[in-house]
């Protein structure tokens, strides 16, 4: 049997000594004009960034939509493999989530990388598909870091608590396989607070941490299991380190992941 997801996720937190996942939101109009000629710009940046980020990165993770044309996914899949050939795990930011065939059909992409993230918004039976896949990791969004969070997320129930509290609770009692981890923003500390003493069991992916400006202290000290398991992302902040220093771009990438790993690494303790 497969190693399931989140105990490889713990052997490469302890590996690297690092809860970094490293954003690959490889976006075309903002790589490196010498790339611009290469068969595949977005996989020539991402080799780069990732042989001078994967000694401090515990997983890597690329959004889908900056890959969704023919060229995209072959540098998406090329990408893929060479992450796994550094023995670092990828979780697709992808958000997926419908019913039938349709939710069967986007669940075969764990076929290829090691987690996804997930939108519950359909419910139970538009993720069974990926819940049902006991060796990968299903992050399902919970409270997210972006503004327009308010919208919905934090509605009263006439049940009780809110929206996204509604969210955590299935989220518990999705987690059959122990695959299941939710997605809460560093960007409300206070909520990620509460979201962890709710369901102190699953792991976090925690974004917002880069650009975004959200709380480093709270991210390691609520995002992360009483394991040390979970995941704190920057995207932006970590691959366009670099932007404006030409064939430099991959070093400073590389030194951005490094001093985000030592500040996180500071609140870590003991874990």
């Amino acid at each position: 049997m497969a190693t399931a997801f989140f105990d490889r996720l713990a052997d490469r937190i302890a590996t690297v000594d690092s809860v970094v996942s490293v954003g690959l939101d490889s976006q075309l109009d903002r790589l490196p004009d010498h790339l611009a000629d290469h068969d595949l710009p977005q996989w020539a940046f991402n080799r780069r960034i990732i042989d001078a980020t994967h000694e401090h990165a515990a997983c890597y993770k690329p959004n889908a939509a900056f890959y969704e044309s023919a060229d995209g996914w072959r540098a998406l899949r090329e990408t893929i493999a060479y992450a796994h050939g550094k023995d670092v795990p990828v979780l697709l930011d992808a958000k997926r989530a419908d019913i039938g065939n349709t939710t069967r059909q986007y669940a075969e992409i764990l076929d290829e990388v090691d987690a996804i993230t997930v939108n519950p918004y359909m419910g139970q039976d538009s993720l069974q598909p990926f819940l049902d896949r006991a060796d990968k990791g299903v992050f399902v969004l919970c409270r997210t870091s972006n503004p327009g969070r308010t919208d919905f997320q934090g509605l009263d129930l006439d049940s009780g608590g809110t929206l996204y509290e509604r969210v955590a609770d299935r989220a518990v009692a999705w987690n059959e396989h122990n695959n299941v981890g939710l997605v809460v923003g560093a960007t409300g500390p206070d909520e990620l607070e509460a979201i962890r003493e709710q369901v102190p069991s699953l792991p976090f992916l925690v974004p917002g941490v880069g650009a975004q400006g959200g709380d480093a202290k709270a991210a390691v000290e609520h995002g992360l299991r009483d394991d040390g398991v979970g995941l704190v992302n920057s995207s932006r902040g970590i691959i366009f380190a670099g932007e404006d220093k030409g064939d430099d771009f991959a070093a400073a990438a590389g030194q951005s992941a490094k001093q985000l790993k030592q500040r996180l690494n500071q609140y870590r303790g003991d874990d």
